[in-house]
């Protein structure tokens, strides 16, 4: 099993910062340390709204915005990763951050679950023939054939995850995995945002995961998007202790070990039924963590809509999502029947029927 520490943006756009919590990740006995290449207007439309972060509400794409860095801070991150020993693995959020990371150099990307539909990042990715990781959180089988037919399902490892920060582990439905891969023909690995530093990658293990990313962090306290739920320096060892003791175990006496540590009806409870569907902290999310086609522009009733006038982006909280991109690319270019406002998503009732005339909302 590759242990993979999701650093994310927990190093704040610091590069002393990452270089701490690369020394931590190597002393831990992490395999890759993984990062996420921040270009804001990839991710989310300016208008997309606000969270609350550490007991402040902060606009969501200020923050992308406050983390963008350029190309040369991301070689300096690869550089300080490979030279501890770990493996470096950085998630893009368009077509511009994949084609940075290229030309760094990287052997495979990672694909987030939001993202498991953006198929102008997909068909990017594919066409440089790298391995990807493809996160299948807050998705359907259907979503998950689909990625794979547009990356060519050839070098891709599936990573089943709950995207829920933290995610409930009585969800996590880590039977899952053998399903998906024999479903698939694919390896499959773990994602893990529960707060526990141990059940769920030691039932990976039990369950034949591949891999497993955890967050990580120098504090829950820190600025980070994600440190809430990432693992401090003291439990990034206890994970990689765990997992290297239950290696050791015979297969076919890991999992009584596990029901014996951590108990009969927890284990039960995390193993689930094995059906891949959105588990239900996902299932109010599924429409607004997605990517679907989003106005960059205020565009006027009767307007024809191209490509220029729409990006595939995460509607988040308080935007209407639109179409899936699929759907877009049915029917694109199409006319408007009514106004839509820069930011929000773009429907298919949105679109004049031929026997239509515009009118204005």
């Amino acid at each position: 099993m590759e242990l993979i520490a999701e650093i994310g943006t927990a190093h704040a756009g610091s590069l002393d910062a990452a270089r701490d919590l690369l020394d931590e990740v190597a002393r831990a006995g992490f395999d890759c340390a993984k990062f996420q290449y921040i270009i804001a207007e990839e991710i989310v439309h300016p208008r997309v709204g606000t969270i609350v972060l550490h007991g402040r509400r902060i606009s969501i794409y200020e923050r992308f915005r406050a983390l963008e860095r350029p190309p040369d801070f991301y070689a300096s991150l690869k550089e300080e990763t490979e030279v501890r020993g770990l493996r470096f693995l950085c998630t893009p959020f368009g077509v511009t951050s994949a084609d940075r990371l290229r030309e760094l150099g990287v052997t495979r990307y990672k694909i987030a679950s939001p993202e498991l539909n953006h198929l102008d990042l997909l068909r990017y990715v594919s066409g440089t023939g790298l391995p990807v990781l493809a996160s299948t959180g807050v998705s359907t089988l259907s979503d998950i054939e689909l990625a794979l037919d547009v990356l060519s399902r050839e070098g891709v490892i599936l990573l089943h995850c709950v995207t829920a920060y933290p995610a409930p582990e009585e969800e996590y439905n880590l039977s899952v995995v053998q399903n998906l891969s024999s479903v698939f023909g694919r390896p499959v690995g773990i994602s893990d945002h529960t707060l526990d530093p141990e059940l769920i990658p030691a039932l990976g293990v039990a369950v034949g995961a591949v891999s497993l990313e955890k967050h990580v962090t120098v504090s829950r306290e820190g600025e980070g998007l994600d440190d809430p739920i990432a693992l401090p320096p003291a439990q990034m060892r206890t994970l990689v202790a765990t997992v290297r003791d239950l290696r050791q175990t015979e297969a076919t006496e890991q999992l009584e070990h596990i029901r014996e540590r951590f108990g009969a009806r927890r284990v039960a409870s995390a193993l689930g039924d094995g059906v891949k569907r959105p588990a239900p902290s996902e299932a109010g999310i599924y429409h607004r963590t997605r990517r679907s086609i989003h106005a960059v522009r205020n565009l006027p009733a009767g307007h024809r809509v191209t490509d220029q006038d729409v990006a595939a982006l995460r509607t988040e909280r308080e935007l209407r999502p639109g179409m899936e991109p699929q759907t877009w690319e049915s029917v694109r270019p199409a006319r408007l029947s009514r106004s839509i406002s820069a930011g929000e998503g773009v429907r298919l009732i949105d679109f004049l029927k031929q026997d239509q005339a515009p009118r204005a909302e």
